[in-house]
């Protein structure tokens, strides 16, 4: 039996997936946008979804809307912007009290669905243009969470590692947007920009919970209306030779220096090497169990902090470490010195299994709330493949420490940066 799956029907506009499970207590809606990343576009991107869910035609404030949803059994409603290799994602989530659990007989799913269509179909605006005061709300709230990524050194210098490894590529944008753009911003280009979503986005609902496959579709065609469309997809950019490998120390008021190391695996979500490099990374650096958080952090003790992760559409591997400033050069040292010992295979049959383990109990734990599930499924409409969790779960199971090996040699040293509070003596 299937771990997980939806079934996917191609509507007018959209995909409609269903997952039919009675794992959660709630029905999970989700519609996800999706659009290449772009410097002209992302900070539109960036700033369109908190407007719509601020109110709407029929719930005109903000706290109209929020009473709305306090009288659907406190119901859940979230918006959220993500980069995902090379693409921008806006999501719209709706979590609802399965009716089948209530004793009164409201109808919340089909109140949930004609609550997604008021969101995104019906906004609040003034002709051909948002409301000018909630898109300066708005415009102000961005700004803000802009502002904060500079406060986080921890993101910030995560920030700066893509801006500076992915110069002249779209991965380098912030899905957040900027600042310089957001000043640009009114509330009819923000409206028109939203007329250019709904006709040209890759647009994808899905609908999760214990649910009638066949209510489902009959609700969507009721309340999601969406002309054809042919989304744009950029070509895929994963694979780069590294001419020279960049250094970048920027010095800021910080007490504990951040060290980010950016790798090109040259390997992204559906390559048949894929995961073999997933392994790769929980062992060199995704768990506690990893050589980083082992050889860097326990035995030598030159970090608060070190560990790896992947971005898997875009074919990165990070290395993020929180060290003291003088620690720099010996941090670096022992960093390489794993991802070395990693490219030679010295790594044990048992530090393998550990990982398959842990990879395997990291998905299922994603799964266990229905979002997550969403998220996992989403690989696949980004990366254009159709791949179950089954099958994710048996091709991990079945790698073998020369794949491992194999995929390590693919990986390239990019781009070194460290914030840190003085000049690094060399």
């Amino acid at each position: 039996m299937s771990i997980a799956s939806d079934t996917i029907t191609e509507k007018s506009g959209y995909k409609l997936h269903v997952v039919q499970t009675d794992k959660y207590k709630t029905n999970t809606l989700v519609l996800k946008m999706k659009a290449p990343l772009t410097k002209e576009d992302v900070t539109y991107r960036a700033l369109l979804p908190y407007v719509l869910q601020s109110n709407t035609s029929k719930y005109p404030s903000t706290p109209e809307l929020r009473s709305y949803l306090d009288d659907l059994y406190g119901a859940g409603f979230y918006v959220d912007v993500a980069k995902k290799g090379e693409y921008q994602i806006i999501s719209f989530t709706i979590d609802i009290v399965n009716e089948k659990f209530l004793s009164d007989s409201t109808p919340l799913l089909e109140k949930a669905f004609g609550l997604l269509s008021e969101v995104i179909f019906n906004p609040k605006k003034n002709g051909e243009a948002f409301d000018s005061k909630t898109v300066s709300n708005e415009i102000r709230s961005l700004k803000q969470r802009i502002q904060s990524i500079s406060d986080d050194k921890m993101r910030y210098s995560a920030t700066r590692l893509v801006e500076e490894m992915c110069k002249n590529e779209p991965y380098a944008l912030e899905a957040s947007g900027n600042l310089q753009d957001l000043e640009t911003i009114t509330p009819e280009s923000l409206y028109a920009y939203y007329k250019k979503v709904l006709t040209e986005d890759e647009i994808d609902l899905y609908v999760i919970g214990d649910i009638d496959e066949t209510e489902v579709e009959a609700l969507a065609d009721k309340y999601v209306s969406l002309k054809e469309r042919e989304p744009v997809s950029p070509t895929r950019n994963t694979d780069k030779d590294v001419d020279k490998e960049k250094e970048i120390i920027e010095n800021s008021d910080v007490k504990q220096g951040k060290l980010n190391i950016g790798y090109r695996t040259n390997v992204a979500y559906g390559d048949p090497e894929y995961y073999a490099l997933q392994l790769f990374n929980g062992i060199f650096g995704g768990f506690s169990h990893s050589k980083l958080f082992i050889n860097v952090r326990e035995k030598a003790s030159l970090a608060y902090y070190a560990a790896s992760r992947l971005e898997s559409h875009k074919g990165l591997l990070m290395v993020m470490a929180g060290i003291e400033n003088a620690n720099y050069k010996q941090a670096l040292e022992i960093i390489h010195a794993q991802m070395n010992e990693m490219k030679q295979g010295n790594f044990s049959e048992e530090e393998l299994e550990q990982t398959k383990a842990v990879v395997k109990n990291q998905l299922l734990e994603t799964i266990d709330v229905s979002r997550g599930l969403v998220e996992i499924l989403y690989h696949n409409v980004i990366s254009g493949l159709d791949i179950s969790l089954d099958d994710w779960f048996a091709k991990t199971e079945r790698t073998t420490k020369e794949e491992i090996v194999a995929v390590g040699q693919k990986i390239q040293l990019d781009t070194i940066y460290f914030l840190t509070e003085a000049e690094v003596q060399g």
